[in-house]
């Protein structure tokens, strides 16, 4: 994997074969990166990555100016490597071991952007639980979104807040939005 764009751009990355992980394609992150560079200035959001894998997408905000970003995943392998290289690149990520429905419960810090991007063959009530735990414990800010990653096979247009989704390849990203605005 690589980070495509900012201070970084270009530099490779090289995860443990070990980690039980399916890091976002770089064609994929490009466009998404493309969709939210025309919404967001990165040096002034905050940032949840859940299901953070090996950090792919938190380095990739990291590269491009984004100081507030939180990494969540419950795996002591991933969350070490996280915490690893954004030592090796200096990124300023808060690493958090945890399950990701646990913390979404408990946690009260709102973000403009959070990402996750679960095992792909979660069910669809799995899926749903991660938009339901977000907008009722309001977790984003007034302008923020929900990201969710998954195969292009998975359909979340029937969950609440959906906005639209965009495909790429075999990964699919649905938006959801607070639609009581």
């Amino acid at each position: 994997m690589r980070i495509i764009s900012g201070q970084y751009k270009g530099r490779r990355i090289t995860a443990p074969k070990k980690l039980p992980v399916r890091p976002t394609t770089d064609m994929a992150k490009e466009a998404l990166f493309n969709i939210l560079n025309n919404r967001y200035y990165f040096d002034d959001i905050s940032i949840l990555d859940l299901f953070a894998g090996t950090g792919n997408i938190s380095y990739e905000f990291a590269s491009r100016g984004t100081e507030n970003i939180t990494a969540v995943d419950k795996d002591y392998g991933c969350t070490k490597f996280i915490t690893q290289t954004a030592e090796e690149f200096e990124f300023d990520i808060q690493v958090i071991k945890a399950d990701v429905f646990k913390y979404l419960e408990k946690t009260k810090q709102k973000h403009n952007i959070i990402f996750a991007d679960p095992p792909y063959d979660f069910d669809i009530d799995a899926f749903s639980k991660i938009p339901e735990l977000v907008f009722e414990n309001e977790l984003l800010e007034e302008d923020g979104i929900l990201i969710v990653e998954h195969s292009k096979h998975t359909d979340l247009s029937s969950l609440a807040n959906y906005s639209y989704s965009k495909s790429y390849g075999g990964n699919r990203f649905s938006f959801f939005q607070n639609t009581s605005e």
